[in-house]
């Protein structure tokens, strides 16, 4: 390999763990999803990386080193040769622990400064949709969560509310709305509780597929009385924890 005195250097919040993300870098399944279909990599010493775009363009390398969770190092370089031949350039990837997920830093050396420029948007752009790809599989029981949120407001005993929200949120839970700033799994089960005596038989559902993006999940929601008419709607934003717990959620 020739000297490589040009990096580009870039660093991502991953909102999954270590262990998650770093399937994306040795299961060829996954490294297809935010390469492109056909893409495959062997992530071992002497390993093949092969990346098809979706343009068609394909990139070819070899992996150096690969230690799980944690790093793996692989060459890369284009099949026609163009920008740069096979084995011309290297690329770094850590992944660091994070109280959010995980922190991945990338580092890619170039032997040209003018071929590091060409790849600045490009990787930009890419870890933006590795990160999108990986939260959709950390998160994806999203929906079922936000649906366990609305359903305990409905549940009219105590003890019965309080496990069903600890079963999906945090011990410092945080909600707003226009009547409510709320701290604390036990500041949340006595409010609701009190939604429910004063609007006896009060019910609360999601309305339409929910949106997800980077732990961030917006629903439409719908309130409706004991009769079953129609009492109130709007939309909730939840934020979650990289296990996929409720950290905060504001309904609007």
């Amino acid at each position: 390999m020739p000297e490589l005195p040009y990096r580009l250097e870039r660093t991502v919040l991953i909102h999954a763990n270590r262990e998650t993300v770093f399937l994306y870098f040795s299961d060829s399944a996954r490294w297809a999803k935010w390469w492109g279909e056909g893409s495959t990599i062997d992530a071992r010493p002497g390993g093949k990386v092969y990346i098809r775009h979706p343009g068609g363009v394909e990139t070819v390398g070899e992996v150096l080193e690969a230690a799980a969770p944690e790093r793996i190092v692989f060459t890369y370089g284009y099949a026609s040769g163009n920008p740069i031949p096979p084995g011309s350039s290297q690329v770094t990837i850590r992944l660091d622990e994070d109280p959010n997920g995980t922190r991945l830093y990338l580092r890619h050396d170039f032997a040209e400064a003018n071929a590091r420029d060409q790849h600045i948007q490009g990787w930009r752009f890419q870890l933006s949709v590795f990160a999108n790809v990986v939260a959709n599989e950390a998160h994806a029981n999203a929906a079922a969560t936000v649906d366990a949120w609305y359903g305990a407001w409905s549940l009219t005993e105590d003890k019965a509310r309080e496990e069903a929200f600890a079963r999906i949120v945090t011990r410092g839970i945080r909600f707003r709305n226009s009547y409510s700033l709320l701290d604390g799994l036990e500041d949340l089960t006595a409010h609701t509780g009190a939604a429910q005596r004063f609007m006896p038989g009060i019910t609360l559902r999601r309305k339409g597929e929910v949106r997800h993006c980077q732990g961030m999940v917006l629903a439409e929601w719908i309130a409706s009385a004991a009769d079953g008419t129609e009492r109130m709607s709007g939309t909730s934003v939840f934020v979650l924890t990289p296990d996929g717990r409720l950290e905060s959620v504001t309904s609007l």
